[in-house]
């Protein structure tokens, strides 16, 4: 969903299902320690001292076999190759660090000097961390991360829920001419707070490699559809075509949490500048209801909304109006009109039903 951070392409490099957490799991479960250093270009190298060359081939059995040994192991960048064991990392005293132990206080001070990813298996602890520059990430046990992940997706499932409904009542709305700034609002704000749980059964995801597959498939049927139902309500509302709708997204994802729950706030970000009236009177042009029409492609669906500027004129449009319009022609026109008659009817049903 969204491009990834160093911290999150290192946890990747870990997750089980990866040779290297494989490795990992051997140290841990030995009752050993270990530092590893995942890169091994001139600026690591300038921070090593003693060990020996190896410049083999990675396999868990050897990370395992290395680690019994008291010096940090040095991988290559794609964690593909051991370049380096036994070595002893020394690197700027004077790079601040908020670890006790040794080993740790090392793992965070590479990671913070030289910006490579470092991991630290601790002895006593029998857990793993992962450093990048100035963040520090625990890797979690794989139940519990199971069990994080299914109550993120249970609420994600209630959200969603919540959003198909507001999402209905708009379409109702919008065939009798009465959406408001609230309505849209109502929408955008539900939207935003699905994709924001999603945002975190992700970063579960992440973390749980293999382990979450069954988890991954929940996520993507839940998701189907959402950023292109946020996205047609956009292009529906925005009173500032030229800023489009990524701009308004990327606005309401800068919302916090506590501005997310005010719809005046969200209106602001996503539907026009402030102020905002949110009772005030709302037309659709009518991407969202034309897009619900089967095998209509996007290129007409321009032309439509070019042509006539709003929903409601579309649905007063006769068939010659239609077949008027660029890429629309006879049937098509028919197709459009029946569809959008049935939308309307079935909308209506579930508004007061």
């Amino acid at each position: 969903m969204v491009s990834r951070s160093p911290l999150d392409r290192a946890i990747a490099q870990v997750a089980p299902g990866q040779a290297l957490r494989d490795g990992l799991d051997r140290v841990v479960r030995g009752g050993m320690g270990a530092l590893i250093v995942i890169g091994d270009g001139p600026q690591v190298l300038n921070v090593c001292s003693g060990g020996f060359l190896l410049d083999a081939a990675f396999s868990p059995q050897r990370l395992f076999e290395l680690a019994k040994m008291d010096g940090a192991v040095i991988l290559a960048a794609d964690a593909s190759r051991i370049a380096r064991a036994n070595v002893h990392l020394v690197p700027d005293p004077s790079v601040p660090t908020t670890e006790t132990g040794t080993r740790h206080r090392t793992a965070e001070r590479v990671a913070r000097s030289l910006g490579v990813p470092v991991l630290s298996v601790s002895e006593r602890m029998a857990s793993i961390a992962v450093y990048v520059g100035d963040q520090k990430h625990p890797l979690s046990s794989i139940p519990r991360l199971v069990n994080r992940a299914d109550q993120a997706i249970e609420a994600l499932e209630r959200y969603k829920a919540r959003l198909e409904t507001v999402s209905a009542s708009l379409a109702a709305l919008e065939i009798e001419d009465l959406v408001t700034v609230r309505d849209v609002a109502g929408v955008l704000q539900r939207g935003e707070m699905v994709v924001r749980i999603a945002v975190e059964v992700e970063r579960y995801l992440l973390e749980l490699g293999t382990e979450g597959r069954m988890i991954r498939l929940q996520l993507e049927e839940l998701m189907r559809g959402v950023e292109d139902e946020r996205r047609l309500v956009l292009r529906d509302y925005q009173r500032r075509t030229d800023r489009g709708p990524e701009a308004a997204l990327e606005r309401m994802g800068a919302c916090s949490t506590d501005d997310l729950l005010h719809l005046d706030l969200v209106a602001e970000a996503a539907v026009g500048d402030a102020p905002i009236d949110l009772e005030s009177p709302l037309a659709p042009r009518g991407y969202r209801m034309l897009a619900r029409i089967p095998r209509l492609p996007e290129q007409v669906v321009e032309h439509i909304v070019e042509r006539f500027g709003s929903l409601d004129k579309i649905l007063r449009a006769t068939l010659d109006d239609l077949d008027d319009v660029e890429g629309v022609g006879a049937t098509r026109a028919q197709a459009i009109k029946d569809g959008l008659s049935r939308l309307a009817a079935s909308s209506i049903l579930d508004r007061y039903t």
